[in-house]
């Protein structure tokens, strides 16, 4: 048994193919299909159901691929006890961000990291939650940043930031006289979300939970619509379509009275959600997470409140 097919194994397990299996892992087909036949022969088991379009993991084979994938893990946990010795702030450190977080924290995030740590540069994936979270575990990342609340994880921990959620209104809209919005009132609206699978979507919805009534299926877009980023939503909103609710950081200006935009923040309490950085507890490198920490609390976002804390 070698760590080769110990990784064509967990690559066949998350491609259900051999082909798009060999090509993640540079090899030939043939060469990969010849060492898991060897393996399953070593072990006397059958890991794959083969026929089809897709090959299944058998019940055996899925338990031995997730210690395939732990022992992997460990192997890079080695390797990186051996980068430690040298550097911790060398080589390039793999990180995720969820959609609604990128594309405000990672322009000011990107820029300080070569600032402060020319030699560590970003490899970056925006994802959803759970993909971040999984690859994460398969140790695709070495961290991720993501919002409270999380699926259990298993991972280590720190707290980043808590930022407030405001509302996006047509500049014509009535609401526009007031000074804040009770979030009771959102419900009396028609109002534009993010699609299922988005973690910020769930968290407007706990705002104002009449809004989840609507937007369940089988009862029609009465009241909500589904869009796929805060962007597009922001460009409906300006269209007069309805309102919505985004995340403070997005907001470079909650005064400005030009365009087709406006914002106002939630009466107290306001609802807001807090930001974290998780990695494997197996991930050697903490000097890397500390400095991405160092850097997003200097990014100076709108609106939010600056935390460091371990969990």
């Amino acid at each position: 048994m070698t760590l080769t097919e110990l990784k064509y194994i967990v690559a066949v397990a998350r491609a259900k193919h051999f082909g798009h299996a060999a090509e993640a892992c540079y090899v030939a087909q043939p060469t990969l299909s010849v060492a898991i036949k060897k393996l399953e022969d070593e072990l006397g088991v059958v890991l794959f159901e083969r026929g089809g379009a897709e090959i299944s993991v058998t019940p055996l084979g899925a338990q031995i691929v997730a210690q395939a994938e732990r022992v992997l893990e460990q192997t890079a946990a080695i390797k990186e006890l051996a980068k430690q010795n040298k550097d911790p702030l060398a080589g390039p450190l793999r990180l995720g961000v969820i959609y609604t977080i990128g594309p405000y924290l990672l322009p000011p995030l990107v820029k300080g990291m070569i600032d402060k740590v020319p030699q560590m540069p970003l490899i970056l994936q925006e994802n959803f939650t759970v993909k971040l979270l999984e690859m994460l575990r398969q140790g695709e990342l070495d961290a991720a940043i993501m919002a409270l609340p999380l699926p259990e994880h298993g991972m280590a921990m720190q707290v980043l930031y808590d930022e407030p959620f405001v509302v996006a209104m047509p500049s014509q809209h009535p609401w526009t006289k007031r000074k804040s919005v009770p979030a009771d009132d959102l419900k009396t609206e028609n109002m534009l979300l993010l699609g299922n699978g988005h973690c910020f979507r769930d968290q407007v919805l706990e705002v104002c939970p009449e809004m989840a009534r609507f937007s369940a299926p089988g009862n029609g877009m009465q009241r909500t619509f589904e869009g796929s980023s805060l962007e597009t939503i922001r460009h409906m909103v300006a269209s007069g379509i309805g309102l919505t609710v985004l995340p403070r950081a997005s907001v470079p200006d909650m005064e400005t009275k030009e365009g087709m935009l406006q914002f106002r923040p939630f009466d107290d309490p306001a609802p807001s959600r807090r930001v974290v950085i998780v990695w494997r507890k197996s991930f050697t490198r903490k000097a890397a997470i500390d400095a991405v920490c160092e850097v997003v609390a200097s990014c100076n976002l709108p609106g939010i409140t600056t935390l460091c804390a371990e969990q």
